[in-house]
């Protein structure tokens, strides 16, 4: 990160990780604790230039790009917490992204009272690595596969294929009680608030944004059901209100749970919630050639599976 701070003008050349960025947003990332109205402001007047030429806020870098950036006071930034390094399981990577297999427990990134998550560890174990920004984002509780993009024209593509559906992200959820339908499209509006401890939360409302949730069933027993749910829509806590509205709430939920039966859980030894990222279906962001990628359940899920076929007849679904 450059130094902005000092009296004299800097020069940067753009590389890859900017290219495609629009000019404003290239500052305000560089340039942190220097006001939004500041970095407008210097745009409108020109000191900020472009291969010496002036160019507005929504002027996007390209590769090679002179950028001038006139010194900037920049606000002192409060000690952070040390970032471990730590290398995670990568089901796929080439110069375009990568594919982590993140455990459950894990936050995808810093904020909310988390000093840091995936993306900051990865950054830190990859000191080399010029971009490094996550293309989505998975809860802290569930496990399996995230996106992180390797360069910014990777990252804009795969937004836009979110965005537009064009990406099939398949989930695997273990409810309580003994779900029906082989296949069940679900499409319930959600509603995001804020508890009154400022938690953030979700809720089927009306007025809410509109979701659609596919749920398949792969295995059942008596009181729980293993079931692959696929995301049309990308809301926040989807899968885990869709579910519970209906009356399925995941095992091991603690905001949209059934409390009670998650202490039983615990002391049968599931200690997390039962969602896992297991499938990613997507053409390549930049090649277009297909890529279909698994993560198979983590251990913990699998010896719990293992436990309830033990325990209880499973009478639907094949071994997954």
């Amino acid at each position: 990160m450059k130094d902005l701070s000092k009296d004299s003008v800097t020069w940067l050349e753009v590389g890859e990780e900017a290219e495609g960025q629009r000019v404003d947003n290239f500052l305000l990332r560089i340039a942190k604790g220097v006001p939004k109205s500041h970095i407008y402001r210097i745009l409108r007047s020109g000191e900020v230039r472009v291969n010496k030429g002036r160019i507005a806020a929504e002027y996007r870098l390209q590769v090679g790009d002179r950028l001038r950036i006139p010194p900037m006071r920049t606000a002192e930034r409060p000690p952070q917490a040390a970032v471990p390094a730590r290398d995670f399981d990568i089901s796929f990577e080439d110069e375009s992204l990568i594919v982590v297999d993140k455990p459950a427990g894990v936050a995808v990134h810093g904020g909310s009272g988390v000093s840091f998550g995936v993306i900051e560890q990865l950054r830190r174990a990859r000191p080399a690595a010029k971009f490094l920004e996550l293309a989505h984002r998975l809860d802290r509780d569930t496990s399996g596969l995230l996106i992180v993009a390797k360069k910014r024209m990777a990252l804009t593509k795969l937004h836009d294929m979110f965005r537009g559906g064009g990406i099939s992200k398949r989930y695997l959820a273990l409810v309580k009680g003994r779900w029906r339908n082989e296949l069940q499209h679900v499409r319930l509006p959600l509603h995001k608030y804020l508890t009154a401890e400022g938690e953030r939360r979700v809720s089927v409302q009306p007025e809410g944004k509109p979701s659609h949730s596919i749920v398949r069933l792969v295995a059942r027993w008596e009181n729980f059901s293993l079931v692959e749910v696929e995301l049309k829509t990308g809301r926040t806590h989807q899968i885990r209100v869709h579910l519970s509205h209906l009356g399925f709430p995941l095992a091991g939920d603690d905001k949209y749970g059934d409390f009670s039966l998650n202490k039983d859980l615990q002391k049968a030894g599931l200690r997390r919630m039962f969602l896992h990222a297991a499938k990613l279906a997507l053409p390549h962001p930049l090649s277009g050639a297909p890529l279909q990628l698994e993560s198979p359940l983590p251990a913990e899920l699998r010896s719990f599976t293992e436990k309830l076929d033990r325990n209880e007849k499973r009478d639907y679904g094949k071994a997954f």
